[in-house]
């Protein structure tokens, strides 16, 4: 509730994503059945596509690899809303869950 006009209400700076809730999404499985904290946010220039990372470190990632609806990664931490409008050819990460996303340009 804002006061006297000051401030904003949560529903005044909620961001979505104009992609459906269905788009589907690349994370890992660090994500998804380990429940690891999501720390790297990338919207892909060439296609569009979105993929949400822990901090794992891997080395073959179609054996990690899932691809999930859009809307389970917000059902597993709503921060990503923050990241909604985050142009193609960016990316964001953040230290551990707690932490401010820095959203950053790809180099090319």
């Amino acid at each position: 509730m804002a006061l006297f006009g000051f401030g904003k209400s949560l529903a005044q700076t909620a961001k979505e994503f104009k992609e459906p809730l269905n788009t589907a999404v690349f994370t890992t499985k660090f994500v998804i059945e380990d429940k690891k904290p999501i720390t790297y946010v990338s919207h892909d220039a060439e296609d569009g596509a979105w993929q949400f990372f822990s901090d794992d470190e891997f080395e073959d990632f179609e054996s990690v690899a899932k691809i999930v609806g859009l809307g389970e990664i917000i059902k597993l931490d709503n921060s990503v809303l923050e990241l909604a409008d985050m142009p193609e050819g960016f990316y964001a990460y953040r230290e551990g869950v707690k932490g401010k996303w820095v959203i950053q340009k790809h180099e090319e």
